[in-house]
């Protein structure tokens, strides 16, 4: 299958700074990012893509050949030294290990993986997610909640080394401790350079003569950890928040992943949100509809009493500022919004019909204090 054009897989001019280049890739990087695409092989082949683009691109020699011969140039044939076929013979984590500082830690490995940020490639414990429900009183306030969370944690026998003791981990000998291995072949385009991870110890740059009989050299077992998480205050359903180095612990000593809070709210109550507002539904009767009167109203802390004026009408709304929720980057506190109603009884008794039914034509009545005594309760 034809190779598509790298300036067009990155998006770019072929007049590129090498600041734009960089730009373009992070962008399709994170667009196409596995963590982002679980289980999307197109969305995973077009990732490969971009990096080959990247590679290719960033690097003036090979851009200067590629400009010069097209993919010709950087790609050649088995054993001749160049880029070959990058997104069948690269693996996700070779392009983790080369490119991951791009990513400028925006993303982790969903599965567990590597970074380069070292010399030597760095494992990464995969990221937790895990959902927590609010009620509207603790998104009023923030609140502290206390989980049980089962997780890979760092081996207590070996500390996260996967050696029966220090003296049994040794420095790789065919990488030196580099985690890579740097291959020079000479072609008819000049000598080229690739660099691998080292097939002896995985990029880890040491090797390992007696496995932790615990763990089995892993560095990491199966247990469970409480973890206490600080929801800020104002919070709304859908947002995830991230608390670094509380996922799962890494291989050997690596970069433990995050733990992502998602945020659920718990429905059904009275109250109503509409992101920092509140609403609440007031039925009055006919009685203080029209002739006023003192309601209590429902929030979040105690309840307050309101003036209803006389003759309120169906669908008006009164503010009571400052009764909502509080933003979550602190830019106010909304409103409880009060949308009133007027019950309408389903049946009547024969005074009541009786009483309607004189005053129906009437477009204005005061009732007699035995009429509202009798027919307004």
């Amino acid at each position: 299958m034809k190779k598509k054009d790298y300036y067009e897989v990155l998006g770019i001019a072929k007049t590129a700074t090498e600041e734009e280049i960089k730009k373009a890739y992070r962008k399709k990087a994170i667009e196409f990012h596995p963590d982002k695409n679980p289980g999307n092989k197109e969305a995973e082949e077009k990732f490969k893509e971009a990096a080959e683009a990247y590679d290719v691109l960033s690097n003036p020699q090979k851009r200067q050949r590629y400009d010069q011969f097209g993919h010709a140039g950087v790609n050649g044939s088995a054993g001749d030294g160049g880029f070959g076929n990058f997104t069948g013979g690269m693996s996700m984590e070779d392009i983790f290990s080369q490119f991951g500082d791009i990513f400028g830690g925006h993303f982790g490995f969903g599965g567990g993986g590597r970074s380069s940020r070292s010399g030597h490639a760095v494992n990464r414990g995969s990221n937790l997610r895990v959902k927590v429900k609010l009620s509207l009183k603790e998104i009023a306030t923030g609140v502290e909640k206390k989980i049980k969370v089962k997780k890979y944690v760092s081996c207590s026998e070996c500390g996260g080394s996967g050696a029966a003791s220090p003296s049994d981990i040794k420095t790789c000998t065919t990488c030196n401790g580099t985690g890579r291995v740097v291959r020079t072949v000479n072609s008819m385009f000049g000598a080229m350079q690739t660099a691998t991870v080292c097939p002896t110890c995985g990029g880890d740059g040491k090797t390992i003569t007696k496995r932790c009989p615990k763990c089995g050299g892993e560095g990491v077992v199966l247990d469970e950890e409480i973890i206490t998480i600080n929801i800020p205050a104002g919070v709304q359903e859908g947002m995830q928040l991230a608390m670094q180095g509380k996922g799962n612990a890494a291989r050997r000593g690596g970069v433990p992943g995050d733990l992502l809070i998602l945020i659920e709210e718990e429905h059904g109550g009275e109250l109503i949100r509409d992101d920092d507002d509140l609403i609440y539904n007031l039925m009055l009767t006919l009685p203080t509809a029209i002739l006023g009167g003192n309601v209590e109203i429902p929030t979040l802390g105690n309840p307050v009493k309101v003036k209803i004026e006389p003759g309120t009408q169906a669908g008006k709304i009164l503010r009571l500022r400052g009764k909502g929720l509080p933003n979550v980057n602190r830019y106010g506190t909304g409103d409880l919004l009060v949308n009133i109603g007027i019950y309408i009884p389903e049946k009547l008794s024969k005074e009541e019909r009786e009483f309607f039914e004189k005053n129906q034509n009437s477009t204005s009545y005061t009732p007699s204090n035995s009429a509202k005594n009798n027919y307004f309760k």
